[in-house]
């Protein structure tokens, strides 16, 4: 409590996540897309809001995407395993938070429940902006946004009146050995044609915890990606998009199945995301079609999961792939100046295919099982969808509706009383939200909003069979939707010199979909679990941030959140929800030096439901708070840009609550980034 009578003590300002302040220059009024599906000032937007830019990423040296997040006001970053980053959002992760990438869904049918490692596989240095919207999403996303969505818009070609070449170079390394990284970028840019590429490699050292850790050994890994764009210009002033990326991670290890479970190795070797997309903007001709979007893609990941524990005459190898081939459509229509709407469909199709290795260790005699999931399992995804905003001088009205509808397939092969043959099943959903905006003044807004959300049960849901965190799960046919329900107030202002935003939320959430322990089951020493819609919860909690620019060279930016989350079903605390935590940092600019101090903290988590208390990565009794404080400190000498960090200067030993790893000790970042 004594950080929360801190902010209150100090009058409330805003918050900008942008560097780009100096002298007595206006902040820079943010424009988001996520939250609308279009480009939308945060003044007038009814939902709570985060945007971090690339040079934000930069500036902090964020070593991965969902680290980049750290610090957010409503977001708090899990890790299961160095190679991983589970972002939660007002207390909800993995598949019941949304991941876009560039408007297309990264969410799949394998996508886990809790905590897990897929945002990691978005390469950081790839990265334009990262948009996180809290509380909402589900009627302009669809299934899966029930803590918020989400979305990371990638590095892209640009257009130019004038033919131009550019490009940069970057490296980076951090002390101890902990990363070295390096990355180059190309671009070309004319008036009807332009194209921009870029190739990274990473290698991570194990990594080095505070005072009493030391080196967690094994945790480093290796990481190779590509990312390209190129846009087309037609006489019409359509625009054609193409963009295509990929990322491999080699030898990713989970470190406490080693270090707590009696693991000789647990690795993901490796884990591969493949995106490709072709994207058409055809401009309209009248106002009922101003403009209208079409996306095809196609999507590939594979896992292999490689183990083996210690005095066993076996080793294992798991594989999962999932295609995923994706269609939308979008149209942007103003029906007069009061009212605008954007109206669309989509669609995704998933094919997945799973086998398991076993692998006698000394003859090599490998034994074909059934893998994670069924193999050859589908699932289609379908939606409709309609988004309209009306404004009436200073009130503004939002209303959207979106029908999902879904059609699963598994076909289980398991031997014994796992073999349940074919499974067809076809869940939807009719979710809608309503907010009312008000503008107080040019520069303030206060407002209301509903929003109903859900997730469609999914292949990992329902056809999982083996090891999966600390327990064996078993297959669950026949799960429903599970529903959320959010109220938000909020106030926002966006001033010369100051911004600031406070939000209340609310969130009923039902037929959870929760693992539930068999009784006296047990295979291979780990309890047995299955799934059902079993348990309804509420989260309530207040999230807070702002910004003042103090002077001509001096900012103080500042972020609160805390949730408190209610299992009612079992009368207990829920899983993972998050201490309350937040961000103080004060900046300085000069030219083109800049300089910054920053103080992360979190209070100690000890309301924990038994799924907490049975999970060996929460100590017992809870996990404890932490205070850490980073320098960072950057100077741009003509092409060259040079930034570096001191993290965790005290060299405190902490951990992010649920995190399967300490956070790193004190450490010295240095990157030069040449740009020509």
């Amino acid at each position: 409590m004594k950080y929360l009578f801190i902010l209150l003590s100090i009058p409330v300002f805003a918050f900008s996540q942008s560097n780009n302040i100096s002298g007595d220059s206006v902040f820079l009024k943010e424009v988001i897309v996520t939250a609308t599906r279009q480009k939308t000032n945060a003044i007038n937007l009814p939902f709570s809001v985060n945007r971090i830019t690339a040079n934000e990423i930069q500036s902090a040296g964020s070593r991965t995407a969902p680290e980049s997040l750290i610090g957010a006001t409503g977001v708090f970053v899990q890790k299961t395993n160095h190679g991983g980053g589970s972002p939660f959002v007002r207390a909800l992760t993995g598949n019941q938070n949304l991941l876009l990438l560039d408007g297309i869904r990264v969410n799949n049918s394998t996508y886990r429940y809790g905590p897990n490692q897929y945002f990691n596989t978005i390469d950081v240095y790839s990265i334009a902006s990262i948009e996180v919207v809290r509380g909402t999403g589900s009627v302009q996303y669809g299934s899966d946004a029930m803590g918020g969505v989400m979305q990371v818009f990638s590095k892209g070609a640009n257009f130019n009146t004038k033919n131009s070449w550019s490009g940069s170079v970057l490296g980076k390394m951090v002390s101890g050995n902990m990363e070295y990284s390096s990355r180059a970028e190309l671009a070309y840019e004319s008036k009807n044609f332009g194209f921009h590429m870029g190739g990274s490699s990473r290698n991570f050292g194990d990594l080095i915890g505070g005072d009493t850790s030391g080196v967690q050994r094994p945790s480093g890994y290796k990481e190779q990606a590509y990312d390209f764009q190129a846009k087309w210009k037609l006489k019409n002033e359509s625009i054609i998009t193409i963009t295509s990326q990929q990322l491999i991670q080699k030898e990713v290890p989970l470190y406490h199945r080693v270090k707590l479970e009696n693991f000789a190795y647990y690795n993901f070797a490796p884990q591969l995301r493949g995106l490709h997309y072709a994207k058409i903007e055809i401009p309209g001709k009248s106002q009922f079609f101003l403009k209208t979007t079409v996306t095809a893609s196609i999507q590939h990941t594979k896992e292999i999961r490689t183990y083996l524990k210690n005095g066993n005459a076996n080793k294992f190898e798991e594989t999962d792939q999932v295609k995923t081939l994706g269609l939308t459509a979008q149209i942007d229509s103003k029906f007069s100046n009061h009212w605008t709407a954007i109206s669309g469909v989509e669609w995704y199709h998933d094919q997945v295919n799973s086998n398991k290795q076993q692998i006698a260790v000394t003859t090599g005699t490998v034994i074909m099982q059934r893998g994670l999931y069924p193999d050859n399992a589908s699932s289609a995804n379908f939606s409709l969808f309609s988004l309209h905003q009306f404004t009436l001088q200073k009130f503004q009205i939002n209303a959207g509706l979106r029908y999902n509808s879904f059609a699963l397939k598994i076909k289980d092969t398991a031997a014994g009383a796992n073999q349940l043959g074919e499974v067809i099943l076809k869940p939807s959903s009719l979710v809608a939200n309503i907010s009312l905006l008000y503008h107080l003044a040019i520069n303030q807004s206060l407002y209301a909003s509903f929003s109903t959300g859900y997730r469609a049960p999914n292949i990992d849901d329902m056809g999982t069979l083996g090891l999966v965190d600390f327990r064996y799960e078993v297959p669950a046919y026949g799960l429903k939707p599970e529903k959320s329900y959010n109220t938000e107030l909020g106030y926002r202002l966006q001033g010369k010199r100051f911004q600031s935003s406070i939000a209340l939320f609310y969130m009923q959430l039902k037929d959870l979909v929760t693992r539930v322990q068999v009784p006296g089951q047990q295979i291979g020493g780990y309890n047995v679990y299955t799934k059902e819609n079993s348990q309804e919860s509420f989260i309530r909690g207040v999230e807070l941030d702002f910004a003042y620019q103090l002077s001509k060279s001096w900012m103080l930016k500042a972020g609160y959140s805390q949730a408190y989350g209610q299992n009612t079903s079992k009368n207990e605390p829920m899983r993972r929800v998050p201490p309350m935590n937040g961000q103080i940092q004060l900046k300085y600019y000069h030219k083109t030096f800049t300089a910054s101090i920053e103080h992360l903290f979190a209070s100690k988590q000890d309301r924990l439901a038994q799924g907490d208390k049975d999970d060996n990565r929460i100590p017992r009794g809870g996990t404890p708070g932490w205070n850490l404080l980073n320098i960072y400190a950057g100077y741009g000498i003509g092409k060259v840009q040079i930034n570096a960090a001191l993290i965790n200067i005290f060299n405190v030993d902490y951990r992010m609550h649920g995190s399967g790893i300490n956070g790193a000790g004190r450490n010295i970042s240095l990157s030069l980034n040449y740009q020509f």
